[in-house]
C-alpha cells in the first residue's frame, strides 16, 4: 500500500517541483537513450563493409545485429531492473550502463575476427540492458499520470535521434574513414555522458509524482511475474510491441543493405535519407503519438493502444509500397512516412503499463516488456530476415533480401495490430 505524501515536505525534499529541473532530467535521459540507439544502429550502416572485410553471410550479420546483442540485453535486463526496484540508486545504474556500452562500442572497432566482434556486441547488449528500465521508473516518479505518455514519448524520441545519428554519421564515417574508425569515434562521447549523469542528475523520491509514499517492502519477483501473466492487457501489449519491434528492427537493420543491393546507393547519400526517415520523421511521430494519447485518453484510455495498432497497419502498407518501387527516390520518400510510424507504440505502451502496476514494479515491468519485445523484435527479426534472404539467394541473388522483407514485415504488421486491439478490450480492468 502507498500513503499520501505531504506536498510541502515533498517539494522541500525533491528538486523536481521545478519544471526546469524536470525538463533537464528528461533531456538528459532522452540524450542517453539517443546514444543507446546510436551505438546500436551504427552497426546496420557498417554491415556491408564488415561483411566484405570479414567474409560473412547474411545469417552471420543477422546474428551480429540481432541475436548476439539481444541475448545479453534480455538476460541482464530483469536482474538490473529488480535491483532498481529494490531500492538501488537508479541514477548510478544508468551512469555505469552508459559507460560500459560506450566502452564496448569502441572495442568493436578493434575486432579482427567475427568472434571478437560478436563478443564485443554482446558487451554492448549487457551495458544497454541497464539503460531504459531504471530510466522509465525515474520518469514515472517525476511526471504525473496525466503527463506520463508525453514524457515517455519524449524519452522515446531518443530512439529516433539515435537511429538518425547512426544512419547519418555511420554512413559518412564508414565511407570516408572505414567501419573500425566509426566504432571508435562513436564510443568516446558515452564515457563523458556517463560522468555528466553521475554529477548532475538527482535520484527522485519513489511515488513523488503521485504524491504518495511507497513502502520499502519489495514485491517478490514471482508475485510480480504472476500478476503480469494474469493480465490480459500486459500479455497482448507485450506481444503487440514485440511484433512492432520486429518490424522496426527488421527494417532498421536491413534497409541500408536493401537499398545498396537493389539500387546501388552509396552509404553517405543513403545515410541522409534513412536518417531523415527514422530520425526526423520518427521523432515527430513518436512524440506526437504520446502527446495525442495523453489528450485522447482523457475520454477513452483505449486510445493508448488504438493508435499503435493503426500506426503498425499503415507502416506495413508502406513497406509493401517500398519493396515494389523501381525508383529508389520514390521508395525512400515512402520510407519517410514509415519512419514516422514505426516507433509510435513505445511511449503509449510504457505509460499504460506503468499506470496498471504498483510503483515498486515499474522498472521490472519495463524490463520484462523490453525482454519480450527484444526477444521477438531484435532476437528473431534481423536473423529471420537474414536466414530467409540466404534461403532464396541461390535463385534470386541480391533480390532475395527484398523477398525476405516482403514476407516478414506485412505479416508482423497485421499480427501486432490484432494484439493491440485485443489489449484495448482489457485495458480498463488493468491488473
Amino acid at each position: 500500500m502507498s500513503e499520501p505524501l505531504d506536498p510541502a515536505r515533498t517539494s522541500a525534499e525533491s528538486p523536481y517541483h521545478s519544471a526546469r529541473v524536470r525538463n533537464y532530467f528528461l533531456g538528459i535521459m532522452t540524450l542517453t537513450y539517443a546514444l543507446n540507439l546510436f551505438d546500436r544502429q551504427l552497426l546496420s550502416m557498417l554491415q556491408e563493409s564488415i561483411k566484405a572485410d570479414l567474409l560473412l553471410s547474411d545469417t552471420q550479420l543477422g546474428l551480429l545485429t540481432g541475436t548476439a546483442f539481444a541475448f545479453f540485453y534480455v538476460i541482464a535486463g530483469v536482474p538490473i531492473a529488480r535491483f532498481a526496484d529494490r531500492g538501488g540508486n537508479r541514477r548510478n545504474i544508468i551512469s555505469l550502463a552508459v559507460g560500459l556500452w560506450s566502452l564496448m562500442t569502441a572495442i568493436s572497432g578493434l575486432a579482427s575476427s567475427y568472434a571478437q566482434l560478436l563478443l564485443a556486441r554482446m558487451g554492448v547488449g549487457l551495458g544497454e540492458a541497464g539503460g531504459s528500465p531504471p530510466a522509465h521508473s525515474m520518469i514515472s516518479d517525476v511526471f504525473p499520470p496525466q503527463q506520463r505518455a508525453t514524457a515517455m514519448a519524449t524519452y522515446s524520441v531518443g530512439v529516433n535521434i539515435g537511429i538518425m545519428l547512426g544512419f547519418l554519421l555511420g554512413g559518412i564515417l564508414n565511407e570516408f574513414f572505414g567501419w573500425r574508425m566509426a566504432f571508435l569515434v562513436v564510443g568516446i562521447p558515452g564515457i563523458l555522458l556517463a560522468l555528466l549523469i553521475r554529477a548532475t542528475v538527482v535520484e527522485p523520491v519513489r511515488g513523488w509524482s503521485e504524491n504518495r509514499e511507497v513502502e520499502p517492502e519489495v514485491i517478490n519477483l514471482g508475485v510480480a511475474l504472476k500478476l503480469l501473466w494474469q493480465s490480459h492487457t500486459f500479455r497482448h501489449i507485450a506481444l503487440g510491441g514485440g511484433l512492432t519491434a520486429l518490424m522496426g528492427y527488421g527494417t532498421m537493420n536491413w534497409s541500408a543493405p536493401f537499398f545498396i543491393r537493389e539500387f546501388g546507393l552509396g552509404t553517405a547519400e543513403l545515410g541522409i535519407w534513412l536518417a531523415m526517415g527514422s530520425g526526423v520523421c520518427g521523432a515527430v511521430g513518436t512524440y506526437y503519438a504520446g502527446f495525442y494519447c495523453d489528450r485522447l485518453s482523457v475520454k477513452d484510455k483505449r486510445w493508448n493502444l488504438w493508435l499503435p495498432a493503426l500506426a503498425a497497419l499503415v507502416a506495413g502498407v508502406c513497406m509493401v509500397i517500398i519493396l515494389n518501387q523501381s525508383n529508389p527516390y520514390m521508395a525512400l520518400s515512402v520510407n519517410l512516412l514509415m519512419g514516422g510510424l514505426i516507433t509510435c507504440y513505445v511511449g503509449p505502451c510504457i505509460a499504460t503499463l506503468h499506470g496498471i502496476v504498483d510503483p515498486r514494479m515499474r522498472a521490472t515491468v519495463s524490463a520484462i516488456f523490453y525482454l519480450i519485445i527484444n526477444i521477438i523484435g531484435l532476437g528473431i527479426g534481423p536473423t529471420l530476415i537474414g536466414a530467409i534472404s540466404d534461403y532464396y539467394a541461390a535463385t534470386l541473388g541480391d533480390g532475395s533480401l527484398r523477398v525476405a522483407l516482403l514476407i516478414v514485415i506485412p505479416i508482423a504488421a497485421l499480427w501486432s495490430a490484432a494484439h493491440f486491439m485485443i489489449a484495448a478490450r482489457y485495458l480498463r480492468k488493468g491488473l
